[in-house]
């Protein structure tokens, strides 16, 4: 991605993530980004556009992020730690495209509706992880699309605990609260 398309990409998001996609303007984004219109239109056709590259960028990063790391552990308990403190450090660098995602999750519109196939997507490949570690009894039977989406959860949990701290998040402590709480639950006895 070239300077001006990752400056249109970085300030878009910010401004979706901070005003909400109706309230940003083509032309407020070129103002923040210092560009003209048609410099913007020459990267993207629209702020549609603009807002379903944010999505898919986002996604793929933490879809790569997961499938990287998990192929690292032959446990599943330890494919889904790995799961829960890449999306905790992905909150952190990342707020303001998990703003948007979960902003976005609710709604009939054709915006909602990507943002809830590629959110549903991600929880399906937690629960395909969940379900392989069920059937090589690492993982404690149960419903696996609830504990996908519980894992999934983790994300909303961590956003609204680092707006309520207001202070710098440390990753590993709020992981090992994670990892008491639900990893602890998952675990055959």
């Amino acid at each position: 991605m070239n300077k001006t398309k990752r400056k249109i990409f970085e300030t878009s998001m910010k401004l979706f993530a901070e005003k909400g996609y109706d309230a940003t303007s083509i032309e407020e984004i070129t103002a923040t980004v210092g560009v003209a219109k048609g410099t913007l239109y020459y990267h993207f056709s629209s702020k549609e556009e603009i807002f379903n590259f944010l999505v898919e960028e986002g996604i793929k990063l933490l879809q790569n992020s997961v499938d990287i790391k998990t192929a690292k552990f032959s446990n599943y308990i330890d494919k889904i730690k790995a799961i829960i403190l890449i999306q905790i450090k992905i909150v952190i660098k990342y707020e303001d495209l998990i703003t948007i995602l979960l902003s976005q999750f609710w709604g009939h519109e054709q915006r909602h509706q990507k943002c809830q196939k590629h959110i549903l997507e991600y929880i399906s490949q937690i629960e395909n992880i969940v379900e392989e570690g069920m059937q090589v009894g690492q993982i404690k039977k149960g419903n696996a699309q609830a504990i996908a989406s519980e894992i999934y959860g983790l994300i909303c949990s961590s956003l609204v605990y680092k707006t309520r701290n207001r202070e710098e998040m440390d990753t590993m402590k709020l992981f090992k609260e994670f990892e008491n709480t639900l990893i602890e639950g998952l675990k055959v006895k």
